[in-house]
This record gives structure tokens, C-alpha cells and sequence, in this order.
């Protein structure tokens, strides 16, 4: 929390989450399966965890009270989505932040899912390359299946044709994981909506 905290107060305007599941149901907020001492978070429970891994809640109270945006990434656990989908996208209504978040992930499925359950919630696909099947490229597909507000490519993969796809389509361009200033320069240049990223001062250069 207090990383996030130092990502608004350095000027960003939101954070990006993972969120994962304990073996008690708790939802937590946690990139890797594991923690450094190599504890795995699936076979833990909520009086296990050290004070460093915050709650989905305690994350949400946080983000209700600062007014950080929210990128909330459900971690691509199973092809089959399961009761993450729900819990959060209900915890996120409960804190009165349905238009502060964007709901994003690798898995489609897991999207899809999201847009039954809580259709006024945004969703972003989240892919790190390309998907096609012959010549068709799937990707504006899938965003157009999930009515999706966002295209989330890594970043290396964004060019001057696939920011014209997402104008075409309708959709942002949300990129990960930024680091490098000539970059942020270079993506801000080709139009796209929201650069994530480890360093605030690399994001903010052209500020």
C-alpha cells in the first residue's frame, strides 16, 4: 500500500493490481502465485499473510478514499473463470468505484464472464502477442465480443497500424510495462490512452 500511495503522491494518477485467492476465499492483491520466501498464496489463509499484501478491501477502501484509478487485473489462474470474476467486480460496486476501474485480464473467458456479471464495468484484454488464424487477426474480435473499452498490448507491440485498429474499433490503448523515457515518448506520440509502468519519473517525463 505504501508503494501505491507513493505512485499518486509522485503525480500518476491510478495503479495497476493482481488479484489472487487465498485457500480461505480471501482475495488478495499479489503479482506472483508465490511469496519471496516461496509460500504459495492458493494453499494460505488470510492470518497467513505478512503486512506487505494488502486485501482486494483494503486496496478498494484506499482507492474510494484517494480517488486513485484502478486497473484490477485477475490473475489467469484456470481457462474456466470462478468466483474471483463475481467477488470482485461486486466488491468494486460496493465501494462506489464502478467508473474508476477498468477490469482486465488475459483470459477472454474471464472477461466475457465480467461483462454478464457487471456489464457497466470497463474491461481491457489484456495479450503480449499476436493471435490469428490465417490472415484473420482474433484480437479485434475478441475486443468486439467483449465489448471491450480497451486494447491492452505490451507495449513493443504497438505501431502507427495497430493504434488506427483500435480508432477503427473504437477502443483505448492501455500499455504495459513502460520504463524506458524514450518510450513513454515515443507511445504518447502514437496516441495511446494510459502508459503503466514501475518508475513514476519515466512516466511523467514529458510532463
Amino acid at each position: 500500500m505504501r508503494g501505491f500511495q507513493a505512485a499518486l503522491d509522485a503525480g500518476l494518477d491510478g495503479v495497476e493490481m493482481d488479484v489472487r485467492r487465498l485457500r480461505d476465499g480471501t482475495l488478495v492483491i499479489h503479482h506472483d502465485e508465490h511469496l519471496k520466501d516461496g509460500r504459495a498464496l492458493p494453499q494460505m489463509v488470510a492470518a497467513d499473510l505478512p503486512d506487505y499484501v494488502p486485501t482486494l478491501e483494503e486496496l478498494l477502501e484506499w482507492a474510494a478514499t484517494t480517488g486513485a484509478y484502478l486497473n484490477v487485473e485477475i490473475k489467469y489462474e484456470r481457462a474456466l473463470p470462478d468466483d474471483r470474476v463475481a467477488r470482485t467486480l461486486d466488491a468494486i460496486r460496493a465501494h462506489g468505484l464502478s467508473k474508476r476501474v477498468i477490469l482486465s485480464s488475459f483470459n477472454p473467458l474471464l472477461l466475457a464472464a465480467a461483462r454478464r456479471h457487471a456489464p457497466e464495468i470497463e474491461r481491457g484484454f489484456l495479450y503480449h502477442r499476436s493471435y490469428k488464424f490465417g490472415p484473420l487477426d482474433l484480437v479485434p474480435l475478441v475486443l468486439r465480443g467483449l465489448k471491450a473499452a480497451a486494447s491492452h498490448p505490451h507495449h513493443s507491440m504497438i505501431d502507427a497500424a495497430l493504434m488506427a485498429q483500435a480508432r477503427a474499433g473504437g477502443w483505448r490503448v492501455n500499455t504495459w510495462t513502460v520504463n524506458n523515457p524514450a518510450e513513454v515518448i515515443r507511445l504518447e506520440a502514437l496516441g495511446v490512452s494510459t502508459l503503466i509502468g514501475d518508475l513514476p519519473e519515466v512516466l511523467l517525463v514529458s510532463r
